[in-house]
């Protein structure tokens, strides 16, 4: 066995090598004196560490090590301490014995395992378990007592939804599955761990249902979260940026989401989702840029309305992107498009106003974006009452102080409600990245540099790839198969096979003929 030192001594590294290289040296030895030694070396000025002995006939038996911030001292007490200590009260001659006792008679704990490598209990112990060392035995018992704080399930802030489930994800990573589990009960449903962060050592779970979800797609997402070497990782954001396609891209390739019940039918579509322990947000690969204007409400509401909703955020997303673009070049190169009337208005309203019509845009753009971030950053109880009456009360005073024409203030606001409407907070912030180059072209080229931009615009998504698969599909390549749940959301009985951008093995969804009608059944009465 290596000589344990301290952090501080000329091996300062040794705690990181200890963590995460596999030393076959690294063994417990049947000393417990010794090994509690070894312990105390690696965990020096850690004091949530407990050591706690049980003596028996004035010499130490066990040694329970566990950090006390991590895990439930109640389930502790009563599966592991209690029953150690009424049996070294039982037996005062208790002789030294394999740790095997400790699990076929003594502690009740469901989650248990053996091991000798200090690595491997180091990791255990860090992770809210607790290692029981046993004096004669050169074998630790790791029980699972974790039990860290964690807030009751809610509905999800970034995704509100008036019809559909209201449990959302939180930051504990086994009550994430057991939501996933309790929508889609069968042992088809795959859960493969890694571990990510050489310092943080988080939970990372890659999710699946075997025999539809594609063998690539899954390899794809294995290599690349495995490749991963980072010191820490706090958010699921981390895992992203290491996975994405282009990283580039203003638009995300990967999906984020709060909500189970849109995991769950993802995995349904053959897609992987990857699970990150700390943090509510699962990630849903491969996504497309339609599936970023889905929102999980539209499969809980009648398939006419929902496909209307989804017309309206279509819309929107043009007037997010180009109406300001639109007002700068028409008022400033091209007045022939505008009725006589119309631009004797806007005429009047901008003859006082000192600036260009596209500096006048830029300053309300940059003015409604600090308040939309102020509002965030806020208390909640103000954060809405100061953006809405920040925007009216500056607007007015700049209108009437002539520093901003009306028409200028009336298409800002309709622009910023226009990104409201996109269902993904991921793709709508890439959308209002991209008002401001758009801006720029219409200031300087008019009508031909918004064609240029957009242009620009649908060369890269159509170049865009998330994990392999084209991120317009199905309309670049275009697939028929696939345009029931693109510009229209058709009812359910009528998507019988799963998208075939996924390139799942099971690509049947449900039989044909379920279309409900009035002749399916008759009544009891009608059976006489």
């Amino acid at each position: 066995m290596r000589k344990w030192i301290s952090k501080k001594s000329v091996y300062p590294d040794m705690l990181e090598d200890l963590l995460f290289a596999d030393s076959e040296g690294d063994e417990l030895t049947s000393d417990i004196a010794q090994n509690e030694k070894i312990f105390k070396e690696i965990f020096q000025n850690c004091s949530d560490v407990v050591y706690r002995k049980i003596r028996v006939s004035g010499q130490i038996q066990w040694l329970i090590i566990y950090l006390e911030s991590l895990i439930d001292e109640k389930y502790l007490n009563d599966h592991v301490l209690q029953p150690l200590i009424t049996e070294s009260n039982i037996h005062n001659d208790f002789v030294p014995g394999h740790v095997e006792v400790l699990d076929d008679r003594m502690i009740s704990v469901g989650e248990t395992n053996m091991t000798s490598n200090i690595s491997d209990i180091v990791r255990r112990v860090l992770n809210g378990h607790a290692a029981v060392l046993s004096a004669g035995d050169s074998r630790a018992m790791i029980a699972a007592v974790f039990g860290k704080a964690e807030r009751s399930l809610e509905e999800p802030s970034s995704e509100p939804a008036i019809r559909g489930p209201r449990e959302g994800f939180i930051e504990n990573l086994s009550t994430n599955i057991g939501l996933i589990r309790s929508r889609l009960k069968t042992s088809r449903l795959k859960m493969e761990p890694i571990v990510v962060g050489e310092l943080s050592q988080t939970q990372v779970v890659i999710t699946y249902i075997d025999g539809i979800a594609a063998d690539s797609v899954i390899d794809e997402v294995r290599k690349r979260v495995s490749r991963i070497r980072v010191d820490g990782v706090l958010e699921s954001s981390y895992i992203e940026g290491f996975i994405e396609d282009f990283p580039f891209s203003p638009f995300p390739q990967i999906h984020s989401t709060e909500r189970p019940d849109v995991v769950a039918a993802g995995l349904l579509e053959g897609k992987a989702a990857i699970l990150v322990d700390t943090t509510p947000f699962a990630l849903i690969v491969p996504m497309t840029f339609w599936s970023g204007m889905q929102a999980s409400e539209d499969y809980y509401i009648r398939w006419p309305v929902a496909t209307f909703v989804r017309w309206i955020r279509f819309i929107f997303i043009f007037i997010a992107v180009f109406a300001p673009p639109l007002y700068v070049a028409i008022t400033t190169f091209h007045q022939e498009m505008i009725p006589t009337n119309l631009v004797l208005s806007i005429a009047s309203t901008r003859e006082p106003v000192p600036f260009p019509a596209v500096i006048e845009a830029l300053l309300m753009e940059i003015v409604f974006e600090a308040l939309r971030e102020a509002g965030i950053r806020l208390p909640k109880q103000i954060g809405q009452a100061i953006s809405i009456v920040g925007a009216l009360v500056i607007g007015q005073a700049a209108v009437q102080a002539g520093i901003i024409s009306a028409p200028v203030v009336i298409v800002v606001s309709i622009t910023g409600i226009a990104a409201f409407t996109i269902p993904r907070f991921s793709l709508a912030n890439g959308i209002r990245l991209l008002r401001f180059p758009i801006l720029f072209l219409a200031g300087t080229l008019g009508l031909y540099g918004i064609v240029l931009g957009f242009l620009a615009i649908l060369l890269h998504l159509t170049s865009l790839r998330s994990f392999g698969v084209p991120y317009f599909t199905p309309i670049a390549p275009l697939t028929f198969k696939d345009m029931k749940d693109v510009l229209i959301r058709a009812p359910i009985w009528a998507k019988t096979q799963r998208p075939q951008f996924a390139g799942t093995n099971n690509r049947v969804r449900m039989p044909e003929g379920q279309k409900p009608g009035p002749n399916q059944g008759k009544l009891p009465s009608e059976e006489n």
